[in-house]
């Protein structure tokens, strides 16, 4: 059986073991604080095996002791660290409708770092109203706006037709990371990360569990 790397060839981390250092993060913030942590509790609250989690951990460095665990708040900050949300993150969005209100309105992105500091539209009677404490801009303002407002990542809440000229433009103002809400795959030179969250693949997931499961 091959088993999945933690570290790609390259030295980076591989994108699955970035993803489960997330889960990880999640159950150590939430452990009591001062309890050890161990990898058979992270191991079965994330569900993969204890080996997974002391491989994955282990790319880290030296974390946690033999027989004992993990402290969770030592475990947090060199995750934290490892997937650059040790420090802030500012964001723009584009696209004001009721996914982006329900976005905003979500607390969890500030506590974990990220700021929504920019909110941009195409329509009229959306352009220079305030929503959830943001003004919103003209999306023609994006490339002198995102240096304005020091944003490194945008998210893209438009529809498919509109995401790759969206994308253009954002990469254009220089943001480095995109998460697209569109049903599409957007295009980005190679120095720019793109995140696709598609909630209709989602549900074919689930649907296709269900039906396995």
């Amino acid at each position: 059986m091959t088993q999945r790397r933690a570290v790609e060839p390259s030295g980076q981390l591989s994108r699955a073991t970035a993803e489960r250092l997330s889960h990880y993060l999640r159950c150590a913030i939430h452990h009591p604080a001062g309890s050890p942590l161990s990898s058979s509790r992270l191991a079965s609250e994330v569900g993969v095996s204890d080996a997974q989690v002391r491989r994955d951990l282990a790319a880290l460095g030296h974390l946690g002791q033999r027989g004992v665990g993990y402290d969770p708040a030592a475990l947090a900050a060199a995750i934290r660290h490892t997937l650059g949300t040790d420090r802030g993150w500012r964001a723009v969005l584009v696209g004001v409708g009721n996914l982006a209100r329900a976005l905003l309105r979500y607390r969890g992105f500030r506590e974990q770092g990220f700021e929504i500091v920019g909110l941009f539209d195409i329509a009229a009677e959306k352009i220079d109203h305030d929503v959830e404490g943001l003004r919103v801009y003209p999306v023609r303002e994006l490339i002198e706006r995102v240096g304005q407002l020091k944003a490194e990542l945008g998210v893209i809440s438009v529809p498919s037709e509109a995401a790759q000229s969206v994308a253009d433009a954002l990469v254009r103002a220089g943001v480095k990371g995109l998460l697209s809400f569109a049903p599409t795959v957007v295009r980005v030179p190679a120095n720019v990360q793109v995140v696709n969250v598609d909630l209709a693949i989602q549900f074919e997931q689930l649907a296709f569990l269900v039906k396995h499961g």
